[in-house]
């Protein structure tokens, strides 16, 4: 299925675009990319917010409903000398959020190492969230139970354990940044801090739960300097903003918000000061000398290596590859890490191929969205496969695996920004729970667990309740959006360094993408698994060199074009250093003839 490339139409006029641009001292190529990004004009007032974000624009902490409740309980525990878990999920998210609380209370409010429990759920046995393996396993393996356990990422939708835990004496704080489930938050929680509250006065309801995290420790500080426990100039907790903005870069929240931006442009200036022992092994590992790590590098080297552990086996080696107090020690659990995102990748790739062919085989029937299932899956790598046939095909995805449970199967969810994937979801939970079992998640993804004999009924239902929610007249396929042409002159230097002063990129403020005409010169292929392409592409005066990464399908394809053809190419505009020398580079997201 070929994709539509379409140009970003910008929902401002040309006077106003430009001047925004003399407004805020930007060119007007800058102007254009970040005018094409605002979703409408409510967000004009927010535009210098967007392009200088700021970590001034934060909102206090203590708008988060129940952080007052919260604050103060977590202050008793420290006095107290009372044991604290820490429960959190093991996606990158989870991690850094566990990393945040943990050097807050133990590095800045001096709670000591033997008070604090690591409490991580395993992906395959346990599942997502408070579950009910990991409940057994605190109540029951635990030598010393906790008295108070604060969750990160995870616990909205789980008021049953919750009740265990609290019938056992054991308070539980929710921080969490997936929707509320329709039952509402988890009545046997002591608090629940989730910006998605209907109650909530947090203005910003996109954060990830590594932020909710941070916003709850910083609050904890302001607690602690009131009542005399800690003085006045006890640090800020701005140190741990390389966590957060690793968080929130991995999973994919929006960085149109202001406070995302901020967190995320301040967290990569704290991490790129190579403090910690864990980025200077990434930065030793992937051999990047004097470069700095960008948004592009959280999502796509770091966020998936610190994955890769939890998805293939357990998280606690990504948790010591952070918190790590050498760098022998650090590069010893990344090298670990880096072993498991190979495999990690193998599976992926055999996966695919079996994917793409039930995909394929899917949509003469599934009009609006794909599942797909098949008994060899492994569910630690269903969300990056159903990520890939959502960008392939254009629609919403679920991909499912096998569990350890008889007849049940786990999912996890992808879609366009178009549909609201847990709203889906929901639907057919609220009219079918005997169908959907389980399921959590946000707008843009989601998990949740089947009935494995009704999954042939549940496609029709996921199917209509996707339909619900399209226009009349609504044709899913793939769509590369791009911010139109450069001028030969514009694929320089000089743009790449405008395109750099507008990062971070991300989720709703997508990496541009331009468009335009060359001329194939060479085409080869590269790469261990033979389907990626490297080109050299003619205007006519220049010439660059272009890599197309995933170009083939599987290596037995034949090229797209050949040497001498003319293409239609988008493509990102991109630095490259090799062996010492930069050069400029067109990474190719699609091209045809």
């Amino acid at each position: 299925m070929k994709p539509a490339i379409v140009v970003r139409t910008a929902k401002i006029d040309t006077d106003k675009l430009s001047h925004f641009a003399q407004r805020l001292t930007m060119s007007p190529l800058q102007a254009r990319i970040v005018a094409n990004r605002l979703p409408s004009k409510d967000l004009e007032d927010l535009l210098e917010q967007i392009v200088d974000a700021s970590l001034k624009n934060i909102a206090p902490p203590s708008l988060l409903q129940d952080s007052d409740r919260a604050v103060k309980r977590i202050a008793q525990a420290i006095s107290k000398g009372e044991i604290i878990g820490l429960l959190t999920d093991y996606d990158v998210d989870g991690i850094t959020s566990h990393a945040i609380l943990l050097y807050a209370l133990r590095d800045f409010f001096g709670v000591p190492e033997n008070k604090i429990q690591h409490l991580i759920g395993h992906r395959i046995d346990d599942g997502y969230g408070i579950s009910q393996g990991l409940v057994d396993r605190i109540l029951n393996d635990s030598q010393v139970l906790p008295d108070l356990i604060i969750t990160a990422d995870c616990g909205s939708s789980d008021e049953k354990q919750i009740a265990q835990l609290k019938d056992k004496g054991i308070d539980v704080i929710v921080t969490d940044h997936h929707a509320i489930p329709q039952e509402g938050i988890p009545l046997s929680a002591l608090a629940t801090i989730n910006p998605t509250r209907d109650d909530c006065a947090y203005p910003d309801n996109t954060i990830a739960g590594c932020m909710v995290s941070w916003l709850l420790m910083s609050h904890l500080r302001s607690e602690l300097i009131t009542t005399k426990v800690l003085t006045a100039d006890t640090p800020k907790l701005a140190t741990l903003l390389d966590f957060v903005s690793l968080g929130t870069v991995a999973d994919a929240v929006s960085l149109l918000s202001p406070t995302n931006r901020a967190v995320v442009k301040v967290g990569l200036k704290v991490l790129n000061q190579l403090q910690r022992p864990c980025w200077q092994a990434i930065k030793k590992l992937l051999e990047r000398d004097f470069q700095l790590f960008t948004a592009e590098d959280l999502g796509f080297q770091i966020g998936p290596r610190i994955n890769a552990r939890s998805r293939m086996s357990d998280p606690y080696m990504a948790l010591h590859y952070l918190c790590a107090p050498t760098l022998h020690e650090s590069m010893q659990h990344l090298q670990e890490l880096d072993k498991d995102n190979q495999h990690r990748k193998e599976t992926e790739k055999d996966m695919l191929e079996i994917a793409f062919r039930l995909a394929n085989e899917q949509l003469d029937t599934q009009l609006w969205s794909l599942v797909v299932y098949h008994e060899a899956f492994h569910a630690g790598v269903q969300g990056i496969v159903a990520s890939r046939l959502m960008e392939k095909f254009g629609r919403p995805v679920i991909v499912l695996s096998p569990t350890n449970e008889a007849g049940k199967l786990t999912g996890s969810a992808r879609t366009i920004p178009v549909i609201h994937i847990r709203d889906a979801i929901e639907q057919v939970a609220r009219t079918h729970p005997e169908i959907v079992l389980k399921f959590g998640g946000h707008k843009g993804a989601a998990g949740l667990k089947l009935n494995s004999s009704r999954l042939d009924e549940f496609k029709v239902l996921f199917d209509n309740a996707i339909e619900q929610q399209l226009n009349s007249g609504d044709d899913l396929r793939p769509v590369i959006h791009t911010d139109g042409e450069l001028s030969e002159d514009e694929l320089s230097y000089e743009t790449i360094a405008e395109l750099k002063h507008l990062e971070p990129f991300g989720r709703e403020f997508e990496v541009p993408v331009f468009e335009g005409d060359f001329k194939v010169q060479s085409i080869r292929v590269i790469g261990a698994d033979g389907i990626h392409l490297m080109l050299q592409l003619a205007t006519d005066s220049h010439s660059f060199r272009a890599v197309w990464f995933r170009a083939l399908d599987n290596k037995k394809d034949p090229f797209p074009f050949i040497e001498g053809q003319f293409i239609h190419a988008a493509y990102q505009l991109k630095e490259n250093y090799y062996r010492g020398n930069f050069s400029i580079q067109l990474h190719i997201i699609y091209a045809s003839l």
